[in-house]
């Protein structure tokens, strides 16, 4: 893993996207480039076109590498302290906090220090690495001021298969040791369950799985999304799999691939997950992510006969 600094210019943004969507009003980021590697990450699409790539000589789209900024927290605190209109800051929607090349300056625990000390702040974080739970001991002081989220992207026995396509972030257990551990504590949680890849993580007995578990961990707000077909991200992950000998995992995701199959594939996922949280939770505390440009206009139609919980979201707005 090659690991570049460089000097960022924002702490604490106004992140009006990730406001539609209920997760944050703000957006702390520590770097352009996480060290989890996830192949279906659409992060290097977002930034494409960020002057740190060319300075460090990186392609946004490649892998095994990443780019951080130590100095992060010290900007975060200018901000946490300037701004006069606070929110909810979510660490981080971008990049990781507590990746690999994060953990080696404390990234997340210094932000989380930099904004937890100004009154009027309430801190989402949103991580694929049990390492959070060390700084638990921080979180327990704010505890009514901060939601600790780690990203579920599928069940325990699929934790091989996640490793091929997600080769740095914690396994699977580790990431639910942390928010079982966090539920523990009394901090307070929300479950992030995305993306559900096909014929890795969309099983009706795999979905209930992680919305039971999510549920048992006390979340107070269950978020969802499925997959992004746009950009190399689906490519990329099939071939992965196919590498290491998931053929039958590769033609899963090689098939929505097809846009009239992906649109049916979003339509039984949301069917899931909603028969889900309906069956363990509160189906009023789901939050299903869509940007419902890509379906089908049949499937649209599906959708919208039962929309609960559904984050319409994107230029094409559902109206009536």
């Amino acid at each position: 893993m090659r690991v570049h600094q460089y000097p960022l210019k924002t702490g604490i943004s106004r992140t009006p996207e990730f406001e539609k969507k209920g997760l944050a009003t703000h957006a702390v980021n520590v770097g352009t480039k996480c060290g989890h590697g996830c192949l279906y990450c659409s992060t290097g699409a977002v930034l494409r076109m960020h002057p740190s790539f060319c300075a460090c000589g990186e392609n946004p789209f490649a892998f095994d590498y990443a780019i951080v900024d130590p100095n992060t927290p010290d900007r975060v605190a200018q901000d946490a302290a300037r701004i006069q209109e606070r929110g909810l800051v979510q660490v981080c929607t971008l990049t990781d906090a507590w990746a690999p090349e994060a953990q080696e300056h404390q990234l997340g625990r210094r932000c989380l220090e930099a904004i937890l000390c100004q009154p009027g702040w309430t801190v989402r974080i949103l991580t694929k690495n049990g390492a959070v739970a060390g700084d638990f001991d921080l979180i327990e002081r704010y505890r009514d001021r901060v939601l600790v989220g780690l990203r579920l992207t599928g069940t325990p026995d699929e934790e091989e298969i996640l490793k091929v396509i997600e080769p740095y972030a914690s396994p699977i257990r580790e990431r639910m040791v942390a928010l079982c551990e966090a539920h523990a504590r009394g901090l307070r949680t929300y479950g992030m369950l995305c993306p559900f890849l096909p014929g890795i993580a969309d099983d009706p007995e795999q979905i209930d799985e992680l919305v039971r578990f999510a549920c048992e961990c006390g979340a107070e707000e269950i978020f969802a999304e499925a997959v992004n077909r746009r950009g190399r991200g689906l490519i990329l992950v099939q071939e992965a799999l196919a590498e290491h000998g998931y053929h039958p995992q590769a033609q899963a995701i090689a098939t929505i691939r097809n846009r009239v199959r992906w649109s049916r594939y979003i339509v039984d996922v949301i069917n899931r997950v909603q028969h889900s949280v309906r069956q363990f939770h509160d189906i009023g505390k789901l939050r299903f992510l869509l940007y419902p440009g890509d379906l089908t206009p049949e499937d649209l139609v599906r959708v919208r006969k039962d929309d609960a919980g559904v984050v319409w979201l994107g230029k094409k707005q559902i109206t009536e």
